[in-house]
């Protein structure tokens, strides 16, 4: 077998960042040849991913990114088996790494599309190939949205201290005096941080799914059979909208002020500076 240099492992162990006995093997399957030994190391990665393909990645963490002129944000997931790999050095580097790739994916959405992005000299999927094969660990990208501003407003992303939830808000103003002033600099920030806390389904009733309204309305209707037909109509009407209150953001009762609705709150922001808001869109991504 061939003797290969403690120097040369050390040489592959920080170019790829696997351990030295990997990095010996896999330089000893190469002949010593650094390059090829890269790509046995990244084959071992790509089998670990289709040995455990059937396998849940229900852990991992919530990641995102502003673009320095604050025009641009991502956020997404990179998920994992384990809570103990989600903490690990190797899967956090490659998760900060994922939001680089979040923001500089030319595509809005679809997690094909950041596996593609290059980031330095290499796609994103082979930044996953090469973690998974230190981690033993299936990992994918969960989920992924990226807004841009395209006329006056922010955009604020909020994720939790346990970077397991993550919230991203689009708030277009009338203009840019009103998104730039403190006020909504605050009020953008904590509208991000209760949408992380609130969960709402949508933004609005208009954009609840009509099956969902149908199902709520039917429960509804069966917990109050036995009343008079007559009152029926309006009790569910009352029971709706309560569900509306309850999960449509700009209805919600905004949680550091419970005597006001987010919509509210946003609008009084604005009004300060003598100018107008409203929420344009959301996400909320959550793993674990």
């Amino acid at each position: 077998m061939l003797e290969i240099s403690a120097a040369a492992v050390m040489e592959l162990r920080k170019i790829s960042g696997q351990g030295m006995m990997d990095c010996k093997k896999a330089l000893q399957e190469a002949d010593g040849n650094i390059e090829q030994a890269m790509d046995i190391l990244r084959k071992k990665g790509l089998a670990t991913l289709a040995k455990r393909a059937e396998k849940e990645t229900s852990e991992g963490l919530v990641v995102g990114k502003n673009s320095p002129d604050g025009r641009t944000a991502a956020l997404a997931t990179l998920c994992c088996e384990t809570d103990f790999v989600a903490k690990s050095e190797d899967f956090v580097a490659a998760a900060e790494t994922l939001a680089e790739a979040a923001l500089a994916c030319p595509a809005d959405e679809g997690t094909e599309n950041i596996l593609q992005t290059p980031v330095g000299d290499r796609k994103f999927s082979d930044i996953v190939t090469e973690a998974v094969s230190k981690t033993g660990e299936k990992m994918q990208v969960g989920d992924y949205a990226k807004y841009t501003l395209e006329g006056p407003g922010r955009i604020c992303t909020y994720i939790h201290f346990n970077s397991k939830v993550g919230t991203m808000v689009h708030i277009e103003t009338s203009d840019e005096a009103t998104a730039a002033s403190d006020a909504m600099t605050r009020t953008a920030s904590d509208i991000a941080m209760h949408v992380t806390a609130t969960k709402p389904l949508a933004l609005d009733k208009d954009q609840i799914d009509p099956k969902a309204v149908e199902r709520e309305k039917a429960i509804f209707a069966d917990q109050v059979k036995n009343k008079p037909a007559n009152i029926i109509d309006k009790i569910v009407e009352g029971k709706m909208q309560k569900f509306y209150s309850e999960n449509c953001l700009l209805q919600q009762a905004f949680v550091k002020d419970d005597s006001k609705s987010v919509e509210e709150v946003l609008a009084e922001a604005a009004k300060e500076t003598g100018g107008q808001a409203k929420i344009k869109r959301f996400v909320r991504f959550e793993v674990g």
